[in-house]
């Protein structure tokens, strides 16, 4: 087979698909018209963050794959691929540690008020009282979305004391010692930490809205570190400053460009502004599951799921 990277990925995956007789070859996403007589002759397409639309699925008649160096599929056109016998990959299980620790990380990091902690003395302060912060054990952790990314999270807060409630619409039979499989309502009640790990598609988008935030019977720690689409961002802001969210971590932003290049200044300036200038949300540049030890593992699942498909040349 023929397959193209439109992207950059880790070199063993291009030695795996080499070494069963595959044939790979290095695309300029800039250059698509230029090369559509290449594209006209791939069997197989690997993305990571490149747009994969109709109009370049359609320069691909040959095309029996897509697969994703990662986890999300909202770049890529499933519905096409769907109706045009296209099978499509992806590699969760590569990353889920590195998102997984992120979560714990940025969750620590928001109870123990380390970012104020570490400004306050390097500008000469030492403000001990002030920085008091709030242990993690004895707290209920919400999960909302138990796939690869939300039970690694659950994994990783083994040994923390904390009580785990997990809900997803679409999957059950994930409940064992230290994790309860619940209702969204029961999870919305009793957390005092909700983070989501949710796919973004027209379900989700914006499931975090002014509504998600009049629910909790609490005030909550809240994380998001699955897409930013999912969370509406006024929303969150207007929650935390009402005093229904105590502090939140992002990895990933509503105002993201589509190949994660950075913001797009032209989508709400203000809520943009609002965000980025707010004390109690830390943001860290979608790098949850971007780590060295991930981006190999990304390689060797992604190879191994299009060799089961696709063997040999």
């Amino acid at each position: 087979m023929r397959i193209g990277f439109l992207d950059k990925a880790h070199p063993l995956l291009t030695e795996r698909l080499v070494r069963a007789g595959h044939e790979c070859v290095q695309l300029d996403p800039s250059n698509i018209p230029l090369d559509a007589l290449v594209y006209k002759a791939l069997n197989g397409l690997i993305v990571r963050s490149s747009l994969v639309c109709a109009d370049v699925l359609e320069m691909c008649p040959q095309l029996q794959f897509v697969a994703r160096v990662g986890s999300g599929l909202e770049n890529i056109d499933t519905a096409y691929c769907r109706k045009n016998g296209i099978r499509v990959l992806n590699s969760p299980e590569g990353n889920r540690d590195g998102v997984g620790e992120t979560c714990v990380m940025l969750l620590l990091a928001l109870m123990k008020l380390l970012v104020p902690a570490n400004a306050a003395v390097r500008g000469g302060a030492w403000p001990r009282e002030a920085m008091r912060g709030t242990d993690l054990r004895g707290k209920t952790v919400g999960i909302i979305g138990f796939g690869n990314m939300g039970s690694a999270f659950a994994e990783k807060l083994r040994g923390f004391g904390v009580s785990v409630l997990g809900h997803d619409k679409y999957r059950s039979g994930f409940a064992r010692a230290g994790i309860e499989e619940c209702s969204l309502e029961k999870v919305m009640r009793e957390s005092d930490v909700i983070s989501l790990h949710l796919p973004l598609g027209q379900e989700t988008r914006y499931y975090a809205d002014h509504d998600f935030f009049l629910r909790p019977g609490k005030p909550i720690w809240f994380l998001n570190t699955s897409r930013g689409g999912v969370v509406h961002t006024a929303s969150l802001l207007d929650a935390i400053d009402h005093g229904r969210v105590i502090a939140a971590g992002l990895d990933v932003l509503e105002f993201e460009t589509p190949q994660l290049t950075g913001l797009d200044p032209n989508n709400d300036h203000v809520t943009q502004q609002r965000l980025l200038h707010h004390d109690r949300v830390l943001i860290t540049p979608h790098i949850a599951g971007v780590t060295h030890e991930g981006k190999q593992k990304m390689a060797e699942v992604l190879a191994a799921k299009i060799l089961h498909f696709f063997p040999n040349g």
